[in-house]
């Protein structure tokens, strides 16, 4: 390799290389730890680059136009833009506790998956939504039970037994656990609470819980009570118009409802232990989107945007991820108001924003020293270093 081939960039061009590929994504080859369906990201293909964590889309048609490549080299691997080296990556080794099995034959990795150096679960692999009128046309939940790589519920004992696998033979530093919602009042919070309970005794690992707002805000205190450490309440998107369109289901709870339920949460669980997704890239107003992430995180809620990653099999499959330019606007105006409150992924306990591989937001929460200078106006220096 020669000089005119290999260019070091800096954090700037770090950070938004990592934009980039999650929303043109990756070329390869080699196999970098994707899933494909589920509830959470699909088509994700796990990796550090340059020591960040990342997922990555790696096998939707769109990607075979992506300009980005990566390539196995002698001692590793880079991720190459033509025959431009641009960054050093390290694909996720696959998990050891893979290879196990309960004591009734159930594969370990159909209870819960690791992204990267957190496990995930969803408790429920099914939902009231899904199949009907109020399926949420982003969501996959129900495509990889029905090819086969889960198991519909996973019990409080199964999901403490993997924890402890995880922690033990990979390194798992947290627990995410999410649910497909249930028609009942609680929406499946007090399930997935006592799921993550049993987690917490075993293992002794932070654990976030998701979930939609239930009917009883008294349900939040419960699922407190039960050792939660942080929980995800996920609106997805701040503009009703495209929510009612999405997910008519989520809708009918109102935007309005979620910041009550935030509300609730933040004083029970404290400022940066609420989260939500946004998802860019469904047709939404960017104005509100703004607006509403900075009222939002005015409550102590960690609003974790990510770009749309149509999964296979939704109702979205077809759609495509918006332009990382999008993407990257929104982060700077949002990024500068949650530093200014003092609220970043290195505060919360567990859960997507505290891993944040499916964002390029925590290349900006880390810019200089954790100071907001230069966010408003101009282009921070946004170092990756984990």
């Amino acid at each position: 390799m020669t000089e005119a081939n290999h260019r070091v960039l800096d954090a700037t061009e770090l950070a938004e290389l990592i934009v980039k590929l999650q929303s043109v994504g990756l070329r390869t080859d080699v196999s970098i730890g994707a899933r494909s369906g589920g509830a959470g990201p699909a088509d994700a293909g796990m990796l550090w680059i340059n020591g960040a964590p990342a997922t990555v889309p790696t096998t939707a048609d769109y990607v075979k136009e992506s300009p980005y490549t990566l390539r196995q080299e002698d001692d590793g691997f880079g991720i190459y833009e033509g025959s431009v080296r641009l960054a050093d990556a390290s694909p996720a080794p696959r998990p050891k506790y893979y290879d196990m099995e309960t004591a009734d034959g159930v594969p370990y990795w159909k209870i819960a998956l690791m992204h990267l150096d957190s496990l995930a679960s969803t408790v429920l692999q099914t939902c009231a939504y899904w199949g009907n009128s109020d399926q949420c046309t982003f969501c996959g939940i129900g495509v990889s039970l029905a090819g086969g790589r889960t198991i519909a519920k996973k019990t409080p004992e199964m999901l403490a037994e993997v924890s402890v696998a995880a922690r033990d033979l990979d390194g798992a530093v947290d627990v995410t656990l999410t649910t497909g919602s249930t028609a009942t009042p609680d929406r499946g919070a007090l399930y997935v609470g006592r799921c993550a309970e049993a987690v917490k005794e075993a293992s002794g690992l932070p654990v976030q819980v998701q979930f939609e707002p239930p009917a009883d805000l008294d349900v939040i205190n419960r699922v407190r009570d039960m050792g939660v450490d942080s929980v995800g309440i996920h609106v997805e998107t701040f503009d009703a118009r495209v929510l009612a369109k999405i997910a008519p289901g989520k809708a009918r709870w109102g935007i309005e409802r979620y910041f009550a339920a935030w509300e609730r949460a933040v004083q029970v669980f404290g400022a940066g232990q609420v989260s939500t997704y946004v998802i860019l890239g469904m047709g939404e107003d960017p104005e509100i989107t703004v607006e509403m992430c900075k009222r939002a995180v005015d409550l102590g809620v960690y609003p974790f945007i990510v770009p749309l990653r149509p999964v296979p099999g939704s109702l979205m499959e077809d759609a495509l991820p918006p332009s990382p330019e999008y993407v990257e606007k929104i982060y700077r105006r949002v990024v500068p108001h949650m530093l200014r409150r003092g609220l970043t992924a290195a505060g919360t306990k567990a859960g997507c924003a505290r891993c944040q591989a499916c964002s390029g937001m925590a290349a900006l929460e880390r810019a200089g020293s954790g100071s907001t200078k230069g966010l408003a106006d101009g282009r921070p220096v946004l170092p990756l270093v984990v």
